[in-house]
């Protein structure tokens, strides 16, 4: 048996009033995950445990199978994994974004999360600059993708209370005023120091005077949060015995998937935004399905775009997955005779809000040994999957439905 997870990141939304009450995904034209939905099972999977944080990281941990009540220790240690840094036990690891804000005084506001789509050669040097003028032996700073950076706090875990800092994502308050999302100046965290040399560092940066000379957003600031320590995660060879892949653009899951014990695959083109190799990704899924059990494949496209609020650019991320990626497997799959394919997204990223959100998604499992029908008008959209009656309130079983093919 063969086993294809294929995930939209962020594909779910509410209905849109510019779009005459539907979401994004009720709008695209989708014929291969519509397929997918009318002839497998469906229904809603609440991937986001109550209490825990509405983050990439909790949403595809749970799609994984993995408990995150029980596993997850913060986003940093996962992005560490993939970037070959070696975290020791007492070992701090913190995601690092090059962001870029606005405004003065207590009127900072957080303008952009990514710095405007930063290019990576541009972040290295950034990165590299300030982890010579600020990085000691305690602290070190390592260049990552584009915006998504790392820092880790070398013994870390003896300071009291760093590891529970009510840190925030950047992308979670986007045109907001960063002094309320601060941690408080001074005791043991140092965050508000370093972010503030940062600032000071960056503020005449050659390569943030190069891109305003552009046109471009400085990367002014870097922003720290999702810290925490190395996880003790079984593989997915010890959980339910199958060995796979993942591919994907973004440390956090290639990272994940190394604790899963599953082989990173690198698909050239593949940006994690809007222009990412889309039909790469299923190419090379379908490639490593000819030794593997399992592939998971991962699109941050839609994610992006409803961190934007573009719902124009949002209809065409997911109508590229659904193109690219969704038929691609399938017309891939044709060959293989026992097989499962699962669509879905990891949690809602709504336009209106632009950032993620618990509430349950869409979930379709094709299994080509056996085939349901579902009435003609059934499509895979938020809505009309409700119409199964079957809700999983732990998203971490999935996985379990996936292998037995219930």
């Amino acid at each position: 048996m063969k086993y294809v997870m294929l995930v939209g990141d962020g594909m779910a939304d509410y209905p849109l009033a510019e779009l005459e009450g539907k979401t994004p995904l009720m709008v695209a034209n989708t014929p291969n995950m519509d397929w997918v939905a009318r002839n497998g099972s469906v229904g809603l999977v609440k991937t986001i445990p109550p209490g825990f944080p509405s983050g990439t990281e909790i949403a595809n941990m749970s799609l994984l199978g993995y408990d995150p009540v029980r596993y997850f220790t913060g986003r940093g240690p996962l992005e560490a994994a993939s970037m070959k840094i070696s975290l020791e036990a007492d070992d701090v690891a913190f995601r690092c974004n090059l962001v870029s804000l606005s405004g003065f005084g207590s009127q900072v506001i957080m303008e952009d999360f990514t710095a405007g789509h930063i290019s990576t050669e541009e972040a290295r040097q950034i990165i590299q600059d300030i982890d010579g003028e600020m990085g000691t032996e305690t602290i070190r700073f390592y260049p990552g993708l584009s915006y998504r950076h790392l820092m880790v706090w070398i013994g870390g875990g003896s300071r009291k209370g760093l590891e529970s800092l009510p840190l925030v994502p950047p992308h979670d308050i986007v045109g907001k005023g960063i002094s309320d999302y601060l941690p408080k100046v001074g005791g043991e965290d140092g965050i508000v120091e370093l972010l503030t040399r940062s600032q000071i560092l960056l503020k005449e940066h050659p390569v943030n005077l190069a891109r305003m000379e552009n046109g471009l957003k400085p990367a002014n600031s870097i922003w720290l949060w999702g810290q925490g320590r190395r996880p003790q995660i079984p593989t997915l060879v010890e959980k339910f015995g199958i060995e796979g892949s993942v591919i994907c653009a973004v440390d956090l899951l290639k990272g994940l998937g190394l604790y899963a014990g599953l082989k990173v695959i690198d698909v050239p083109g593949a940006t994690g935004y809007l222009d990412t190799n889309y039909r790469g990704k299923a190419v090379y899924g379908l490639k490593e399905l000819e030794e593997k059990d399992l592939v998971f494949i991962h699109v941050e496209a839609p994610d992006e775009a409803g961190h934007s609020g573009d719902i124009p650019k949002k209809i065409e991320a997911i109508e590229a997955f659904d193109k690219e990626v969704v038929r691609t497997i399938l017309e891939g799959m044709r060959e293989v005779r026992d097989y499962r394919v699962m669509v879905l997204p990891d949690h809602p990223t709504p336009i209106p809000l632009r950032t993620h959100v618990p509430d349950p998604v869409p979930f379709a499992i094709y299994d080509s040994r056996r085939k349901r029908s579902w009435p003609e008008g059934m499509s895979f959209d938020e809505d009309s999957v409700k119409g199964s009656g079957i809700s999983i309130e732990n998203g971490y079983q999935i996985m379990d439905i996936l292998m037995r093919g219930d």
